[in-house]
């Protein structure tokens, strides 16, 4: 049986808020390793990149205000972010795709720690299948379905290169995963009600890229520095 992650958006709380729970998350684990029991709003933003009243509101949308002077309890904090993720739940993952990138994903320790079990590695290169990765067999790409549908998988990666990921994605959405991870450079089609979050590392680097030559140029780039051929 596959198990649907409850969607926060369905209780009211914004899409650009959801995506800064795990900062605040990952900031309030940090903060438990270290013994502080409670955090003020100003040191759990600083700690994850934010402004304070921006997290506040965040907060609130959990019912979590705090205590005047004392600030927020870590523990409970933990427990109320990681309960509106999904985390205080076990997630079965299949990761599609076991090349470089899926072995490292697979290989990861701290997926376990934040309620996501590898469940399934599946590849269509046979050279790869019967592999053994952190303790998992790697299993032929064909086996997909059934492994969604006997190991209950809620969520799979994709990390085939980009001309076989959306025959995979339309194979993973038809046996009725509706949470997708795509490290594929390609965009993939799905219907609604299909959340696709997409990962594209050189994508980032481009980005990266951009603010090195703009610092590097002290400042940003005009017009007539474009090289020829280049157009808006």
């Amino acid at each position: 049986m596959i198990r649907r992650i409850p969607q926060a958006r369905d209780r009211g709380i914004p899409d650009a808020t959801v995506a800064r729970l795990p900062l605040y998350l990952r900031a309030l684990n940090g903060m438990a390793e270290r013994g502080t029991p409670t955090v003020s709003s100003e040191d759990l933003a600083v700690a994850a990149g934010v402004n304070s009243a921006k997290l506040r509101k965040d907060l609130s949308h959990l019912g979590s205000y705090g205590t005047r002077g004392v600030g927020y309890d870590v523990q409970y904090l933990i427990y109320q972010i990681s309960r509106e993720l999904g985390l205080t739940q076990d997630w079965a993952v299949a990761i599609v795709g076991v090349g470089n990138l899926g072995r490292a994903l697979a290989n990861y320790g701290g997926f376990a720690s934040r309620g996501f079990r590898i469940a399934g590695l599946l590849d269509a290169d046979p050279h790869v299948v019967g592999d053994r990765i952190a303790g998992l067999v790697v299993e032929h790409a064909d086996e997909l379905e059934t492994v969604i549908r006997q190991r209950g998988v809620s969520i799979v990666v994709i990390a085939t290169p980009a001309a076989p990921a959306q025959q995979v994605c339309d194979r993973v959405i038809a046996a009725g995963v509706t949470s997708i991870l795509n490290f594929a450079p390609v965009v993939l089609a799905v219907p609604d009600g299909v959340d696709v979050r997409k990962v594209d590392l050189s994508i980032e680097l481009q980005i990266l890229a951009f603010h090195e030559q703009r610092k590097a140029n002290g400042g940003p780039i005009m017009a007539e520095e474009w090289p020829d051929g280049v157009v808006m």
